[in-house]
């Protein structure tokens, strides 16, 4: 069964960071851009950031640039978000997403995701 599984959210304190992993099963990620989206409270869904298939190209949303970074770890089949200089507006469920698309990202970077995970909390307070 096709799963993508969300970890590392949780508490932290304005400025801080964490390191948010997204893990594969059931399927093999080498063929799939994964996208990062989060929801805040009373919020529509938003992208964060996408990552090709093998990791040579990545977006980022420009609420988010130069503070988050993509990456992908193919061999564990794993796409990681690490968030810093974290704000109460990062408050959010994050979620990933996977859809089969293989080269550079082109235009459409947060549409067409096939799979999505189920979430995980993401709390930036004092």
């Amino acid at each position: 069964q096709l799963q993508l599984v969300e970890s590392g959210g949780g508490l932290v304190q304005p400025g801080g960071s964490l390191r948010l992993s997204c893990a594969a099963s059931g399927f093999t990620m080498d063929y799939y851009a994964i996208g990062w989206f989060r929801q805040a409270p009373g919020k529509e869904r938003e992208g964060v950031s996408v990552i090709s298939s093998n990791g040579g190209t990545t977006y980022y949303a420009d609420s988010v640039k130069g503070q988050v970074t993509i990456s992908r770890d193919n061999a564990k089949n794993t796409v990681y978000l690490q968030m810093n200089s974290l704000k109460p507006e990062d408050t959010a469920v994050y979620y990933c997403a996977a859809k089969v698309y293989v080269g550079p990202l082109s235009s459409a970077v947060w549409d067409g995701y096939d799979y999505w995970g189920q979430g995980t909390q993401v709390t930036v307070s004092s």
